[in-house]
This record gives structure tokens, C-alpha cells and sequence, in this order.
């Protein structure tokens, strides 16, 4: 996610961003396509956005996008969520940063090896992202992506190493059903 689409700024289609990323100059760059996203309960909204200009006024960023001729349109989509398209060959600059696409379908291995599952997503909080684990019974956990949990990334090797603890992705042992014999 890059941004969320805010509150319109005049008439003539404009609207804020809540930036999300430490990137707006590349991000929102003239003739950038971003792919949009409705909140859930919205109405039909564009699948995607073009940035036809982008200023900052104050600390806020304001946008007008291809698709948005006037301010009733720019409350349309109003709450859109904003991803970056990327090829998938692109890679951030700092190595301690991951795209989603490069995360997801990672293997997911404990400190000695031993398989954890798979990551499903990524989900952006306000304090941190969280990796949503698929364990190999079909639970989904949430890991926080921090890197007291999890202190390794290797994309080469297609896995994420979890410092694992009972109840983050294996569950406690009390709540492990006993197999009847």
C-alpha cells in the first residue's frame, strides 16, 4: 500500500492522500498507474488509478488522477486504497525492505529449519505489518513482521525465518487437542 485516498480538494477533482510510503516523489510521479482498491461496501470504483499531477500543499499531498474529472467523482472514491504496480523484478533500495509480492508465498521455517508454513499476506497496520502464516493444519496466524520474530529473509533460498514461540504460529500446548487413542 502507498496511500488511501482522502477528502476531495476543490472542485475540479483533486483529492488528499494519506501517504504511505517513503517514496510519494517516485510513487505518485506523473503517469504512474496505481492500483486502486474500494473500502468493502463501496459502490463499483475504478481498478485503477493514473497520476495526472501531484503537489504538496503544506504537509499534505494532493493528487488529481486521470480518471477523476470533478469533486463529486473525487468523493466517489474517497477511502481507495493505493498499490504500487511493480514489475517483479523490482526490489527496493534498502535491503532491510520487502515488497508484498516478493513475501508471499514464502516458505516459513522455525529457528532450527522446521517448517512453520507458508506466508498467505501481508497485512499493513498503523504500528507494524503483520505476515499472515498459513500452518500446514490450515491455520492462518498473524507475525508480526518485526525483527526480534523474525530475523531472517532469504528470498534466495524462497523462505522467512520465524523465531517461533508457542501461541504465535504453534499453538500452546494446552490448546493442542490430545489424539484419541
Amino acid at each position: 500500500m502507498v496511500g488511501r485516498v482522502g477528502k476531495p480538494h476543490g472542485i475540479r477533482g483533486e483529492v488528499t492522500l494519506d501517504v504511505r510510503t517513503d517514496e510519494p516523489e517516485r510513487r505518485f510521479a506523473v503517469g504512474t498507474t496505481l492500483r486502486a482498491e474500494a473500502p468493502a461496501g463501496a459502490d463499483r470504483r475504478p481498478s485503477a488509478l493514473t497520476v495526472a499531477q501531484a503537489r504538496w500543499h503544506q504537509s499534505t499531498l494532493l493528487v488529481h488522477f486521470e480518471e477523476i474529472e470533478d469533486r463529486n467523482a473525487a468523493e466517489a472514491v474517497r477511502g481507495t486504497v493505493l498499490y504500487a504496480t511493480l514489475g517483479r523484478d523490482e526490489v527496493p533500495e534498502d535491503p532491510e525492505e520487502f515488497y508484498d509480492h516478493q513475501l508471499i508465498g514464502l516458505a516459513v521455517v522455525d529457528l532450527d529449519g522446521a517448517p512453520l508454513g507458508e506466508v498467505k499476506a501481508v497485512v499493513h497496520g498503523s504500528a507494524q505489518d503483520l505476515l499472515t502464516v498459513r500452518t500446514p493444519d490450515g491455520r492462518d496466524t498473524l507475525v508480526p513482521f518485526v525483527a526480534a520474530l523474525v530475523p531472517e529473509v532469504d528470498l534466495a533460498a524462497g523462505r522467512i525465518v520465524v523465531a517461533d514461540r508457542p501461541g504465535l504460529v504453534t499453538p500452546f500446548p494446552e490448546d493442542v487437542a490430545e489424539d484419541p487413542a
